[in-house]
């Protein structure tokens, strides 16, 4: 089974899902430069695509990785904690 998650932005082609942020947010960047972030939200009215900053990208995955090892999710952190070294370092 696949964790890898992709979807199509209008405008940026194929986007690979970097992480959860929060019920109904994911973070997705650019499939091949990884360069490009989009905070995507789904509603029911359709997915909304907002932009965000490397830094800004880089703060809602780290944010993401201590709520994990808050509740002790260990596989997923350790999972994210390499995501995040090959994304931003």
């Amino acid at each position: 089974m696949s964790t890898e998650h992709y979807i199509n932005h209008p405008n940026f082609g194929l986007l690979y899902r970097v992480c959860f942020v929060e019920e109904h947010q994911e973070l997705f960047t650019t499939l091949y430069a990884q360069r490009l972030f989009f905070l995507v939200s789904t509603t029911p009215s359709g997915m909304k695509f907002e932009p965000v900053g490397r830094s800004e990208a880089r703060l809602l995955l780290e944010n993401r990785l201590r709520m994990l090892r808050r509740t002790g999710q260990t596989q997923e952190y350790d999972q994210l904690q390499i995501i995040l070294q090959r994304t931003f370092q």
